[in-house]
């Protein structure tokens, strides 16, 4: 297991389960990197393969295959919380940025863990609004298309 971590947002570990631009370079960071991200994240890429459920994108069985595998790789993550600090930062990127709520929390928790351990974390995103606003603060962005 790689022993250098990177936060991953919800809408590069998406690109693990469903086949997308993007899904092929998201594996080798995945060879990299450790995999951090924010307890949000689970659910809001259940939330994301249940939509293409419904959709008719995903059979039933792609889905639940997708659930089990999610399930699996979960117990290999480290995941942050969202504290009280992690509230505030996102708060205040919401009103100095146009990111929306989880989008948020995601920058504001990598922002929080790079703060609390004094390292850098790569922070691999696919969402554009995310990619504008890391270049912005200056994190270490890897960007999937």
């Amino acid at each position: 297991m790689p022993g250098v971590w990177a936060y991953f947002d919800t809408s590069a570990l998406v690109k693990r389960y469903i086949r997308e631009p993007g899904s092929q370079r998201l594996r080798g960071l995945l060879r990299r990197y450790r995999v951090v991200s924010s307890v949000v994240m689970p659910v809001e890429a259940v939330s994301a393969f249940s939509r293409r459920h419904a959709s008719g994108d995903l059979t039933a069985r792609d889905f639940q295959a997708i659930i089990a595998q999610l399930e699996k790789d979960r117990g290999h993550w480290d995941l942050v919380e969202v504290t009280s600090e992690v509230l505030d930062r996102a708060e205040d990127l919401v009103r100095r940025t146009t990111l929306r709520t989880l989008d948020a929390i995601h920058v504001a928790s990598v922002l929080t863990i790079e703060r609390a351990s004094g390292l850098r974390f790569a922070f691999v995103t696919a969402d554009a609004v995310q990619r504008d606003t890391a270049a912005g603060l200056s994190l270490d962005l890897v960007w999937l298309e």
